[in-house]
């Protein structure tokens, strides 16, 4: 398995894993104890690692989001600061992965062939990744630490793929509303409306045009080319292994 291979046979598990924390009761008791709204927690936690800026340099790492509801969020949690917000974001994370991936056993593995991928990569065009891959790792705690690298990659490919929508002339709504083929993310027929809702665009939402459909696509192959060379700094077997390891984790997590 070739590294762009490898990013387009895993690059689903990534997103799942890595994210998966962010909607979870772990998450929610944050919220809870700090007294700040899903969103408030959700901005000051993934961005805090970007330090206490001005609203417009998260709406810039974040631009899937509309503007006006980052720079709200962001400003409604500063009771929370940043570095504390990203801390204890990450201790959800960690915690998620406690509960989430205890019975996976290729933890320690997955977090071997992660770090180096994390480690070895260029932080070009990621700000987010470059701040979680700075951000102090579980020590002594294998599942901890690999949902931790999860969420490291998850903001790698996020980076990308931002500058690739930007390179095919797509707005972030229209982006959203085609979403991603095979990643369970893409429906050309009706256009991805619930998920432009979850992220507070407005309503009405338009339907995709064929030519929005078609460069999405090319957008996504050029989020793998740009992803990929990352991946070659292990060989093809230690590739296959990370996939078959994700695809294990994802059935661990995921498991009904």
């Amino acid at each position: 398995m070739d590294p762009r291979g490898t990013v387009v046979a895993t690059k689903g598990a990534v997103w799942a894993l890595g994210g998966g924390f962010m909607m979870s009761r772990e998450v929610k008791s944050l919220c809870d104890l700090y007294g700040l709204g899903s969103r408030e927690m959700y901005f000051r936690g993934r961005c805090g690692v970007l330090g206490e800026v001005h609203a417009d340099v998260v709406v810039a790492a974040a631009m899937f989001f509309p503007a006006g509801h980052v720079r709200a969020s962001w400003e409604g949690g500063r009771s929370l600061p940043a570095e504390e917000a990203a801390a204890i974001y990450a201790s959800a994370c960690h915690d998620w992965g406690r509960r989430k991936l205890g019975e996976f056993r290729g933890a320690g593995r997955l977090a071997e062939l992660l770090a180096a991928i994390a480690d070895g990569s260029t932080v070009h065009g990621s700000p987010l990744f470059a701040g979680w891959r700075a951000m102090p790792r579980p020590a002594g705690d294998d599942v901890a630490l690999a949902a931790h690298l999860l969420q490291v990659l998850r903001e790698h490919r996020g980076g990308l793929h931002q500058t690739a929508i930007l390179a095919y002339g797509l707005d972030p709504l229209e982006a959203t509303l085609v979403g991603a083929r095979g990643a369970g993310a893409s429906d050309p027929e009706t256009g991805n409306a619930a998920v432009a809702r979850f992220l507070q665009w407005p309503e009405p939402y338009g339907m995709p045009s064929r030519d929005a459909v078609e460069r999405r696509a090319r957008a996504e192959e050029l989020t793998d080319d740009l992803a990929a060379p990352a991946y070659g700094v292990l060989d093809g077997g230690e590739r296959a292994e990370l996939a078959d390891l994700l695809a294990t984790a994802a059935g661990t997590a995921f498991a009904r």
